[in-house]
């Protein structure tokens, strides 16, 4: 986008202030930061802002409203964040301390609203008696009321769940002094729209607004004409880039397989040392521990680990000791380590900064590196902010089949065996294995097999295959058609996963967030768990877990959405009849006996349900809508 047509997407009475890429001199005390905020920023190491937060930071700490053009990871968390609480702390000096909420950020995905509220909260570090409470869909409504009954003055959320918590009279913007609009644009394109305009109109008229967006569509210039008061523009380009030797991959495996997913990927590529990202230091101890039940060396490092065990840790993974670091982003900083192969992205940075920073640790001296990041899809947008903003593809890249992970299982428990025989004195195993089979009348094999099983020491020493969708869901995935007209899913299927087909869509005026929100609250599934939405015009298909289980199947039949019933069912890709055809008597189709919904299980295909009908002459709906989120 030319500097012309970013100067022309904004309001008349706008000033565009580019922030460029150049080195800054400026340094964060310069900019007029209150001293707590300040101290917060030197704790997790920032020393100098980037462009987008030196050129912002001034505009919002002398009260201005800011629309700020720029891609997912310019560093506008800080941008926003920063000024936001300078003015909170500046307001308990002078009206001493409130449990008000005195500021929103609104975000559309539930992933990226944790980010920010994580964010939040380590710059608040030195602010006395500041909550920073995340609200959003598809988690229970207990804790959060609890939390804004307690009083929350940084409530960061995804527009559904804000609507239901004003909605109930329990989130109170009358002292609101700061709306923040993160990744506006995607927020629309979601759907959102509607709740974006009803959360604005209920916010204070005195009160200082932010909207950041990577693009300038005619829906966000109204947002920032009816909403916004002579808004400051700021233009910023990310240039990050990362190394020429560095291979770049992405799988797509939603969250309950990404660990097998990594297993296999570790089992099958020769590899050296390998760091693991992942966002919280919660994550990094448990991932970790599931690592070293798998049989790797692992280890964790985060910001709780006192840094003298930090430095161990660090120095096993240089002499070769542990073989992979699960890491967070900041326990990561500055860490230089040749061995390393592979730095795998287990949890995908919503930072492009944070992933060339990431993927930096290896390809180190010269060498050749591997950076593998696992995406789910909804997260398919962070993706392409990665490759827009370093301006190098990511390959996709297909995880290695079950039967590979197992032949090399084998073929390594078979080096064992043969490394113990040429290197050890067997003769005391051999004299016991001898009596044992003379005295048990079993055969030299059979006792062999009995002591393999005793070495796996419990371990499964094969990997199961995980749960697939039916044959005829991956044809179609696939691009392939059935002589029904295909209908069915219009992007490959996550490993793992199936499509299934609920019966509420456009007509039923359904949104993605009451969809994830039903699914989660209903059968239980984490935002990881539920992928793809296409909502079409009278019905709906999600991707979900293949291997639902009875209580699942159970609690989403009676699982409603705007009260109707969802009837979910596997998608046979069956196009429905249209009015007047076949022997439906013009009556749009009949449900036969194989029909219904079965208690263990989806129904088998057969007949067609009325209200799949799609009406003779109705538009033919869009396909292939891949909501990012649907945090309700």
């Amino acid at each position: 986008m030319s500097s012309e047509q970013q100067s022309s997407d904004v309001p008349n009475n706008s000033t565009n202030n580019d922030a460029t890429d150049e080195e800054n001199t400026v340094t964060f005390a310069e900019l007029g930061i209150d001293g707590r905020v300040l101290a917060a920023l030197s704790d997790v190491g920032y020393e100098k802002p980037s462009p987008i937060q030196a050129a912002t930071i001034p505009l919002l700490l002398a009260g201005n409203d800011v629309v700020g053009v720029a891609q997912t990871g310019t560093g506008k968390t800080a941008a926003f964040a920063v000024p936001a609480l300078s003015r909170m702390a500046e307001l308990a000096d002078l009206n001493g301390p409130t449990r008000n909420t005195q500021v929103l950020v609104l975000a559309p995905t539930r992933e990226l609203a944790l980010q920010v509220a994580e964010a939040f909260s380590s710059y608040t570090k030195h602010m006395e008696d500041v909550t920073v409470l995340p609200v959003y869909g598809g988690s229970p409504y207990g804790p959060q009321l609890n939390g804004l009954r307690r009083g929350a003055q940084v409530v960061v959320g995804t527009p559904g769940r804000v609507i239901d918590h004003i909605n109930k009279g329990s989130l109170d913007l009358s002292d609101l002094q700061y709306v923040v609009l993160d990744e506006a644009d995607e927020m629309l394109r979601m759907g959102f729209a509607e709740e974006v305009d009803k959360i604005l109109e209920a916010t204070p008229e005195n009160k200082q607004v932010v909207l950041f967006s990577a693009t300038m569509p005619g829906s966000i210039r109204r947002i920032s004409k009816q909403y916004l008061r002579n808004p400051q523009e700021v233009t910023v380009k990310s240039s990050t880039s990362t190394g020429k030797n560095i291979r770049q991959r992405y799988a797509q495996v939603m969250g309950p397989h990404k660990l097998d997913a990594m297993t296999r990927i570790l089992e099958s590529e020769e590899h050296d040392g390998v760091i693991t990202f992942v966002r919280t230091k919660m994550a990094t101890e448990d991932l970790a521990d599931k690592l070293k039940a798998r049989g790797f060396t692992a280890a964790a490092i985060n910001g709780d680990i006192p840094q003298q065990q930090r430095e161990r840790t660090v120095e096993n993974l240089r002499g070769g000791k542990i073989d992979i670091l699960v890491a967070t982003d900041v326990a990561a900083r500055g860490l230089d380590v040749e061995r390393i192969s592979h730095v795998i992205n287990y949890d995908i940075p919503h930072d492009t900064e944070s992933y060339v920073h990431r993927i930096g640790r290896t390809g180190r001296a010269g060498r050749t590196g591997d950076a593998i990041l696992f995406m789910t899809p909804r997260e398919k947008y962070l993706l392409r902010a990665i490759e827009k903003a370093t301006r190098q593809p990511v390959e996709l890249m297909q995880l290695p089949s079950v039967d590979i992970v197992n032949d090399k299982r084998l073929d390594k428990f078979a080096q064992r065996i043969t490394a113990t025989r040429e290197s050890e004195d067997l003769s005391v195993f051999r004299n016991l294995v001898e009596k044992y089979v003379e005295d048990n009348d079993v055969t030299a094999v059979e006792a062999a097999a009995a002591l393999a099983h005793m070495a796996q020491g419990g371990r499964p020493l094969l990997m199961e295959e995980l749960p697939t969708p039916p044959a005829k869901q991956v044809r179609m995935s696939k691009g392939a058609k059935d002589g029904f007209g295909s209908r069915g899913p219009t992007r490959a299927l996550t490993e793992g996963n199936a499509t299934y087909r609920i019966a509420v869509g456009r007509r039923q005026r359904v949104m993605p967030g009451s969809i994830v929100g039903a699914l989660a609250n209903e059968g239980g599934f984490t935002a990881t768990e539920i992928g793809g939405i296409d909502i079409r015009s009278d019905h709906s298909l999600v991707e979900l877990p293949a291997d639902l289980s009875k209580d699942q199947w159970r609690a989403l039949s009676r699982t409603r959405i705007g009260g109707e019933l969802i009837q979910l069912e596997l998608d046979s890709g069956r196009k429905p009849r249209r009015e007047g055809e076949g022997g439906g008597g013009g009556g749009g189709g009949y449900k036969g006996k194989s029909g219904g919904f079965r208690k263990d299980g989806p129904r088998k295909t057969g007949g067609f349900r009325k209200d799949h009908g799609a009406g003779a002459g109705s538009r033919k709906p869009r396909t292939g809508r891949n909501f990012e989120d649907r945090s309700n």
